[in-house]
């Protein structure tokens, strides 16, 4: 009985390795045509997927709604809920940000960079498609669709592999995305979702490093080092976004209220809210009272250190103490960790040393010490006097976005149509010997 079960379960891998594979060999025959398809093959695609996705609407939030009563009844928090959720709303956002992919230069063919060489040759180092990128999610199922578009429209094949949890959301996304392709005569293995939610899928996937080219995770810290530690791909990757605001001893008042309240409570389930609020010592007395009331008023727990708690006790705003851990945290939720700081160099070496090299915000009016922080906070975006809640792909006018890098190699920050690409040269000669 027990070798039966042994050798069952050994079949059954078996079979599934195999369909990896052959997703992975199909996205790599296609990879080779996509990389030379016309702009406006790639835009007619894009502008009838937005046309089928508001379509079938309803359909879509019926299967989303499989997946809301499985989370719920699983027991996950309300703020992986919402990430979860398909709404009338998302819908249209899913339209938009295809249609905005569509109006996008498209990055392929691009010339980066020529020159002449004093024998002649012409060298051109011209922007091409990566090949086959993996993507790896969790939760959103709008994920399905934006890294579809962005591979699609920088002319990668894509294998998308969600999570269990958006698994009904995600194959009927992905089956309209199939029925789209056929409909334009376009290879169906140049957009392939992994239809099974085995683990072994994933480990099989991250192995085949002589079809995929890139793995590109999104989702909780756990998943994404799963993958940096068990894939023989290259992988861009953000462990988790604890995003930091710093207010300065010499920052507006009232600016400095809106920009801390809006960078947590705005949209908390997200990777660009804020999870730490930095206030110089010398303002503590009148910031920490008048914000600390206003993000508790919208439901925030606040969590500070002992000289933070002090002032917040002090203006009867309710406070929890402080761990070493809390600075660390990726909350995802209506929690805010606070610690006041003496410098604007403190400043800069605690946003270094707890934040996750994200996002991160100074509030101030000093041009010095503003361009300071800039220039020495170690992270992918750094903001003076703005919410870190624009990092995001629409907002910095790249479309939809793949992700937020916070590598430092191939790419930094959010991740468009040019950064999935790579580049070759190309070199023009008349006979030219060496």
């Amino acid at each position: 009985m027990t070798t039966s079960t042994t050798d069952s379960t050994a079949a059954e891998r078996q079979s599934t390795a195999a369909l990896i594979e052959g997703i992975a060999t199909a996205a790599r025959r296609a990879a080779l045509t996509l990389a030379t398809l016309p702009t406006d093959r790639k835009n007619a695609f894009l502008e009838s997927l937005a046309i089928a996705i508001e379509a079938r609407g309803e359909m879509l939030i019926a299967e989303n709604r499989n997946d809301l009563e499985a989370g719920a009844a699983a027991g996950l928090s309300n703020a992986l809920l919402d990430r979860l959720a398909i709404t009338p709303e998302r819908i249209s956002g899913m339209a938009q940000g295809l249609r905005e992919v569509a109006a996008l230069p498209d990055p392929v063919g691009e010339i980066i960079e020529k020159n002449e060489r004093p024998n002649g040759l012409r060298i051109e180092k011209v922007r091409v498609p990566i090949g086959v990128i993996g993507i790896i999610y969790e939760s959103r199922p709008n994920v399905t669709v934006d890294c579809a578009a962005l591979c699609f429209k920088s002319g990668n094949a894509s294998i998308l592999r969600g999570g269990k949890e958006s698994f009904h959301s995600n194959r009927a996304l992905a089956a309209l995305i199939t029925d789209t392709l056929q409909k334009h005569d376009l290879d169906t293995a140049a957009v392939q979702l992994v239809p099974t939610t085995d683990r072994s899928a994933l480990n099989t996937l991250l192995s085949l490093d002589e079809h995929i080219d890139c793995i590109i995770p999104r989702g909780g810290e756990g998943l994404i080092r799963f993958v940096a530690e068990n894939s023989r791909i290259p992988v861009i990757k953000h462990y988790k976004g604890v995003c930091c605001v710093y207010v300065d001893d010499e920052a507006d008042a009232a600016l400095a209220e809106k920009i801390v309240v809006n960078a947590k409570v705005q949209r908390p389930s997200v990777c660009n809210a804020a999870e730490n609020w930095f206030v110089h010592a010398d303002r503590a007395h009148d910031l920490l009272p008048a914000i600390g009331r206003a993000l508790t008023d919208q439901g925030v727990e606040l969590r500070a250190d002992k000289r933070a708690e002090a002032f917040l006790r002090k203006a009867n705003v309710p406070v929890k103490p402080a761990t070493e851990e809390d600075y660390h945290e990726e909350y995802l939720d209506l929690i805010l960790a606070v610690k006041v700081v003496d410098s604007i160099d403190d400043a800069v070496d605690a946003v270094n040393r707890y934040g996750s090299k994200h996002s991160d915000a100074i509030v101030t009016c000093n041009e010095a010490n503003a361009r300071k922080f800039m220039a020495e906070v170690d992270s992918a975006t750094v903001y003076w006097n703005a919410s870190t809640r624009f990092t995001d792909g629409y907002e910095f006018g790249l479309g939809a976005e793949i992700g937020i890098s916070t590598d430092k190699i191939h790419a930094r920050g959010p991740m468009g149509l040019r950064e999935l690409t790579t580049y070759k040269f190309q070199i023009y000669g008349s006979g030219q010997i060496k």
